[in-house]
């Protein structure tokens, strides 16, 4: 008979000896148990927070006085009124949120740590470094989305320019003589400036400054032509006629109580691609159980909603957009995605 036809007769399969299957009986119930444990431990963690009395700890990526720190005090404030916890700010600057990230990731995922950053921590770094140094999918636990954000385009009032189809043109008559301005190297304008770059063929030089009021002074003066701004600062200057405003970054028109300039979208005045939103977060270390994520999520949005609380985000021409945690973990994973082909298309590499 053929070799392909030939009949296998499989080999008898004896029982297994009673000593062996009893102990694989006994490992199968231990493990079961371990499992049921866990998630009777997961569920009284839950169950438990936040235990009044206890300290609760919410690291700030950057030094105090800045919008997301201020926020981070306000929430900070009315949870330990609400909850009784000792709730307390912990700034760690420095290293592009880093200091602060590997804090966290430090921490025991019980609730008590948690991290108020921006987008650069999840969208924007682990594009940055031929090495990434944060998986955004695993380094964190996704506690809530507060607001999306843009930036506003400022010019000084020394420029002709009135809107970004002029400025393109005043850039590319005027070959190095354009100087932008950013808030560090791999911040936010730093990326979008190189973005309007990319997008258009001008040529503009990179000068980073340590933070928002500087980069801020830079243009005013006019030793810079050009800053990507925070909405409520941007705006403001261009109100007392410190520098001009010309567009926002965002998909819908920047919005700021007693607003009195209109702005255009960047792709109103004739240039898309510039809608990647900047996201005002809440995160936890890796490793927190789904329900206790979930309970802090629930605490947090509640205080995150009140009035004096949300007015602030809008004050800042933020989108007040307060999610549970799936909403969240999505909006990282799309917000990845759409940062890092902007990155790709750039070319900005810190490494």
């Amino acid at each position: 008979m053929p070799l392909h036809q030939a009949a296998v007769t499989p080999a008898p399969c004896r029982p297994l000896r009673r000593p062996l299957r009893a102990a694989l009986n006994a490992a199968s119930a231990v493990a079961a148990l371990a499992l049921l444990a866990l998630g009777h431990s997961s569920a009284v963690q839950a169950q438990d927070w936040p235990q009044s009395g206890k300290t609760l700890r919410i690291l700030s990526p950057f030094p105090p006085g800045g919008t997301a720190d201020q926020l981070a005090r306000l929430i900070s404030a009315r949870l330990s009124q609400q909850t009784g916890v000792v709730a307390v700010v912990d700034n760690r600057p420095g290293g592009s949120t880093l200091i602060a990230v590997n804090e966290l990731k430090r921490a025991a995922p019980d609730g008590y740590t948690v991290l108020y950053t921006v987008t650069g921590t999840t969208s924007q770094l682990p594009h940055l470094y031929a090495k990434s140094p944060v998986d955004p999918f695993n380094d964190f636990t996704p506690l809530g989305l507060f607001a999306f954000n843009q930036l506003v385009l400022t010019i000084p009032p020394s420029l002709p320019a009135k809107t970004v189809k002029e400025l393109v043109e005043y850039a590319r008559a005027n070959p190095g003589k354009m100087n932008y301005a950013s808030f560090g190297n791999g911040s936010f304008p730093h990326i979008v400036s190189e973005l309007l770059k990319a997008n258009t063929g001008i040529e503009m030089t990179h000068v980073p400054f340590k933070g928002g009021a500087d980069a801020g002074r830079a243009v005013m003066s006019g030793e810079v032509q050009l800053l990507f701004d925070a909405p409520v600062t941007g705006i403001n200057n261009a109100r007392g006629g410190k520098l001009r405003a010309l567009a926002s970054t965002g998909p819908n028109k920047v919005s700021v109580p007693g607003m009195t300039i209109g702005l255009p979208t960047m792709a109103e005045a004739g240039f898309p691609g510039f809608d990647v939103p900047g996201l005002e977060q809440l995160l936890g270390p890796p490793g927190m159980p789904r329900a206790l994520a979930d309970k802090v999520n629930a605490e947090i949005m509640k205080i995150a909603q009140l009035p004096e609380i949300r007015d602030i985000y809008v004050r800042n021409g933020f989108e007040f957009v307060a999610s549970n945690t799936a909403e969240h973990a999505r909006v990282i994973r799309d917000n990845y995605e759409r940062w890092g082909a902007v990155i790709r298309k750039t070319g900005i590499k810190l490494d």
